[in-house]
């Protein structure tokens, strides 16, 4: 599991390799991965938008972009937690992400950035 840790807002992400999805003969490889944002920052936030930079191992790169997360904008007040489940694909065995969440404070008119832990995105007979 990853972590970081931003202005009080813990991001944790854990990974796991979808065999039953996947065509490792094909170069599809499909991971998905769990994030728990828990907000300890004594405000309540909103997750407004997310900016991924996904990396493979051929030389691919790819940035995603868009309004909150599963097309949910949560809002987490202080001392709780919001978690998702989502995936992505990879051309290739081996790969990465990381990229940031802009959130909201309540009562003010700024935006923050927190930081999403880079992760690693390896398929299993790759780390014999």
């Amino acid at each position: 599991m990853e972590v970081a840790v931003t202005d009080g807002i813990k991001i944790c992400v854990d990974t796991k390799y979808e065999s039953e999805l996947s065509r490792e003969c094909q170069c599809n490889n499909y991971f998905s991965y769990i994030i728990k944002i828990e907000n300890n920052s004594g405000s309540t936030v909103q997750l407004l938008r997310r900016k991924w930079m996904i990396f493979d191992s051929i030389g691919e790169h790819l940035l995603v972009e868009g309004k909150g997360v599963v097309g949910q904008q949560p809002i987490i007040k202080s001392g709780e937690s919001y978690t998702y489940e989502s995936c992505c694909k990879l051309n290739s065995c081996i790969g990465k992400m990381c990229g940031v969440y802009y959130m909201e404070k309540e009562g003010h008119d700024t935006e923050i950035c927190v930081r999403i832990p880079e992760f690693n995105l390896i398929t299993p007979f790759r780390l014999n």
